[in-house]
């Protein structure tokens, strides 16, 4: 199988631009003893990068790359796979773009093309080199720095203190996850996740309830939520509870019940929000909408969780127009790697900053 990886990446202050040269030369060896070819362009900075062949082979040589120290911020920007080679001849061509014109350039490239169509500017790979010869592939990612520019300072002070624990008899437990604003580099809010007894996600507890229960447990669970967050005290917190949409539907009376729940625990409106996932499907949509009024009416603020994981996000988006969006941490894990992944990262921050909408994102693990 015929693979293709493109990808970009930037040069280390610390790597003299001379050595460019005799990096592709061994690039070449290595890449024909592979049997993969390829071109490597260069303009001062940053490298782009066609690795076409064998499918093992390819990963191989991209590993190989991914490993080598003299260049940092390596961006996965396509992975596809194909009938013929577009650039066959070498095992790697190297174009220093700033001994080129930028009017020629591109057609110089093409000129080394070796599919037996000649290469249209529908192809997704040329589109993708078009961009970095003139320049415009700054319009669509950020410059990270290296990891090891990164300095983290711990906190010695506990941010929040109190007893969590609690005399009830209920099957199943709550664990408190921070969300933290970086610039501040302060915890703005709690997310109270509901847990199995044994600590793990409570998919396996709900799987043994009826429908009807399920929504009733996961109503009923927010009144230990509410009561922890009390003993924990989290004034000037936010508090995030995850409730499934079936549950505000399902469940009579219940934007009723999380009110006077809130209020028994000292707590106001304001300071709740409630986080719904797109992934159920919601069934009875005029109920639905009735208690997302509700919850607005009262000062409880909503958002969606694990937005992208599930097939209705924008649509979802559209019609509730929550407060806030938490990203899968499908789509953020590994971000700095995957230009994929930061488009569509970038193109939701568009979306929610025109709309007004705060943006959270899951899966934070690594600079």
């Amino acid at each position: 199988m015929l693979s293709t990886i493109i990808y970009r990446s930037h040069l280390c202050d610390a790597v003299p631009i001379k050595e460019l040269e005799e990096l592709a030369k061994k690039a070449n060896k290595i890449n024909e003893s592979f049997k993969v070819t390829g071109i490597l362009l260069f303009n001062g900075t940053h490298f782009f990068q066609v690795l076409e062949g064998p499918n093992d082979a390819v990963l191989a040589i991209y590993k190989r790359i991914c490993e080598d120290s003299r260049h940092h911020n390596i961006v996965e920007l396509m992975r596809d796979y194909a009938p013929s080679r577009r650039f066959g001849n070498a095992g790697m061509e190297l174009f220093d773009l700033r001994e080129h014109d930028k009017t020629t350039v591109l057609q110089a490239v093409l000129d080394k093309g070796t599919s037996k169509y000649q290469l249209t500017y529908d192809d997704r790979a040329l589109q993708f080199l078009r961009t970095f010869v003139e320049a415009r592939e700054k319009e669509n990612y950020f410059e990270i720095p290296s990891t090891d520019s990164w300095d983290f300072i711990v906190d010695e002070n506990p941010v929040l203190t109190g007893n969590s624990t609690h005399s009830g008899v209920e099957n199943y437990r709550f664990a408190f996850q921070p969300i933290i604003d970086p610039l501040s580099r302060r915890i703005v809010s709690l997310e109270a996740l509901m847990r199995h007894p044994d600590g793990s996600s409570p998919r396996g507890y709900f799987a043994q309830d009826t429908s009807r229960d399920i929504y009733e447990t996961d109503l009923k669970s927010k009144k230990l939520a509410f009561a922890l967050a009390k003993k924990l005290g989290i004034e000037g917190l936010t508090l995030s509870i995850n409730l499934l949409p079936g549950s505000l539907v399902m469940v009579p009376d219940a934007v009723d019940f999380l009110l006077r729940e809130i209020h028994e625990n000292g707590l106001v409106p304001e300071q709740i929000v409630v986080e719904v996932t797109e992934n159920e499907v919601i069934s009875r949509v005029e109920a639905f909408d009735t208690a997302i009024r509700q919850l607005k009416a009262a000062g409880i603020s909503l958002a969606i969780d694990d937005f992208g994981a599930g097939s209705a996000g924008l649509l979802l988006l559209a019609r509730i127009q929550p407060d806030k969006i938490k990203i899968d941490r499908e789509i953020i894990s590994d971000v700095h790697k995957s230009g994929t992944k930061q488009a569509i990262v970038q193109a939701i921050i568009k979306c929610c900053s025109a709309l007004q909408i705060s943006v959270t994102a899951a899966g934070i693990e690594k600079a």
